[in-house]
Parts: structure tokens; sequence; C-alpha cells
């Protein structure tokens, strides 16, 4: 008895130390009746609109398996998609253009020219790595694919400016893959990740068409300008452009908002890069 008294004791004073904790911090809490945005629906989300874009390949989410047809499953996806829409701008205090279910009418209409792209990115994996016997394995087993895919949903719902959601649908497939882009990179058509562990793309990085990279490469920001009050400024450009037909090798960076690396180039394994490169140039690193 004395040990649970001990213990109760124990417990008591934790409490009331994290209460005192807890009063000084920066991060929102609730008022008790809204609900923290519930990471596990966004991913029945992501879940659902894989089984919808490949059917054959992907299952339905928890909550949807008696789904028969698409219909069905794209109604599920409209409605569990505006409910966290709502449920993400209540949390974040963000005041969207349009209600939920506009931004999820605009979403889904843009879902065959997603599928379109993606197709495009398999058959990039599956041109560009002779390790691929078909393109079926590219969609089964490569994390590449897996991360682009769900990158390429998030970006759409980052451009209709929707907050929070994209970046939980980018950083699941962080979780699942290691491979880290940021729902705001723009990136163009055939794009093709290797192997992808280690890979970081920042959120104002542009990326063109057919362009490679391998694990570890880092496409990410210099020092952070900062404002009178010393805080990083936000919503500027700080990380790369991109060209078209570029390869990019394991372990580089390349770092800063005004570097452009041109088309045609090919940059070479742990090169480190901060000054822009011309077109059609070879950048490789040299041990010293």
């Amino acid at each position: 008895m004395d040990k649970f008294l001990d213990n109760m004791e124990l417990i008591t004073s934790t409490i009331k130390e994290l209460e005192i904790v807890n009063k000084k911090s920066k991060i929102k809490t609730t008022d008790g009746e809204a609900m923290i945005l519930n990471r596990k629906e966004v991913v029945k989300v992501i879940k659902d609109l894989q089984s919808f874009l490949f059917p054959d390949y992907y299952t339905h989410s928890e909550g949807s398996e008696n789904v028969l047809s698409q219909t069905e499953l794209l109604l599920n996806i409209y409605n569990r998609l505006a409910k966290v829409i709502k449920g993400a701008c209540e949390f974040n205090g963000t005041d969207l253009v349009c209600s939920p279910e506009i931004i999820c009418e605009k979403f889904i209409k843009k879902l065959p020219e997603v599928k379109t792209m993606l197709l495009k990115d398999i058959e990039a994996l599956y041109e560009g790595d002779p390790a691929a016997k078909c393109r079926e394995e590219v969609l089964i087993c490569y994390p590449g694919f897996y991360a682009v895919s769900i990158f390429r949903l998030a970006h759409e719902l980052y451009n209709l400016r929707v907050p929070l959601i994209p970046r939980i649908m980018t950083e699941f497939a962080h979780e699942k893959t290691g491979i880290d882009i940021h729902a705001g990179a723009t990136i163009g058509e055939y794009f093709f990740i290797d192997h992808g562990t280690g890979i970081v793309i920042g959120e104002t990085t542009t990326i063109g068409n057919h362009v490679k990279i391998y694990q570890g490469v880092t496409l990410g920001a210099k020092s952070f300008k900062v404002d009178d009050n010393g805080n990083p400024i936000k919503d500027i450009k700080r990380h790369p452009d991109i060209g078209d037909n570029v390869v990019i090798y394991a372990n580089a960076t390349i770092l800063g908002g005004d570097t452009k690396i041109g088309n045609n180039c090919v940059i070479g394994g742990n090169v480190w890069l901060t000054t822009s490169v011309p077109e059609n140039q070879t950048v490789y690193y040299q041990g010293k």
C-alpha cells in the first residue's frame, strides 16, 4: 500500500508539472469541442485514392472494404476528404477561398491528369532501370514510385491551398520509403527516383521533365534569410531549379533558391553545389 501511495504521489506531481509546461507551450490545443485533425483519416484517404487510381494493385482502406464499385469508392473519397479538409481548417484557423466540397470537386477533376503523370513516371522507371522486369513490378515494388504517387496527389491539394493535409500525406510517404518530397515542390513528367532512401526535395524546388535522381540526394536550402526579429522569412524561393534530362547521382547536395542546373547535365555522386551549372555539363566530385 505504501508503495502504491508513493507511486500516486509521483503520478500526481508529474501531471501537475506537465500542466505548467503546457501553459507555456505555443502549440495549439483544443477547446474541448474541436477535434485535433485525425492523421489516420488522412491515411485512409491516401489508401482509397491509391485503390481508385490502381484498383488491381492497392486495396481499400479500413471502412471501405465493402465498396463494390469505383463510383462508390470515389464518393467515399469525396466525403472523407471533405471532412478532413474541414477539420484541418478548423484546427489550423485557416479560412478557405471556397468550401471543402468545392475543393474536393476541383481535386477530383484533377485525378485523370494525376494518373496520366503517374503512368509516365512508371514508364520512366521501367525504361531507366534494367532491374525492372515489367511495369507492374515498378507499381508494386518501387519505393520511388510509391513516394511520387502520394506526392502528386498531395501537390494538387497544396495548390488548392489546403492546410496540413498535403504535408501529412507526404510525411506518410516519407515514413514508408525514406523519401522526403515536400508537397509544394513542382515536378515534371517522367520523374525517376531509384532506390530513393534519404532523398530530400524542398518546398520551392522545381524539377523539369525526364529527370533521374538517386538515393541520398538533397535539393535543399542554404542559410535562411531572417526578418528584423531574427525569425526565418517564409514563403520565399529557397530551393534549386533542376532542368530537363538531368541525372543526379547518389548523395549529391544542391542548395539554394538561386541555384539552377541546366538541361542535360549530369551531377556526380557526393557533389556539393551552391552555384548554378550551365546546360550540357558534367560535374563530379574531386577528392583531395
